[in-house]
């Protein structure tokens, strides 16, 4: 159950950010508190560790991000060492369901693209449960 005065602010943030262009799931993450890495700020970090300038260290992550979406392409999978697998699977064509009408529709196969985390870092993010 969310409280009205949080309801009341993402409705003013949603009518703020309409005008501003921002997305609306930039704008939940705002609200919420949450903030996360950008590329410029990943970019500055690759090149203070690297001890290497920014430029470098842009043309870096945007060349790993083209071989990464060009290897899932080719060959349906992308290891990215350490962090997890991008994975191209064929979704089987199934029967599915219209529920305002509940009237039975044919979903068509597609091709949908999958990451799947490492174990190690799903571990170190979210540890196992003791038994």
């Amino acid at each position: 159950m969310m409280s009205a005065c949080w309801l009341h602010a993402r409705d003013a943030a949603a009518k703020a950010s309409k005008r501003a262009g921002i997305s609306q799931l930039h704008q939940q993450v705002q609200i919420q508190g949450g903030i996360w890495l950008q590329k410029s700020q990943l970019v500055k970090e690759l090149a203070e560790a690297a001890g290497t300038n920014g430029k470098v260290a842009k043309t870096f992550v945007e060349s790993y991000a083209a071989i990464a979406v060009r290897e899932t392409k080719k060959n349906g999978l992308f290891v990215l060492p350490g962090i997890g697998r991008l994975v191209k699977v064929d979704r089987k064509a199934r029967m599915g369901r219209n529920p305002a009408t509940g009237v039975a529709i044919k979903i068509p196969a597609k091709k949908v693209v999958k990451f799947r985390v490492a174990k190690s870092v799903k571990d170190s993010i979210v540890p196992p449960k003791k038994k």
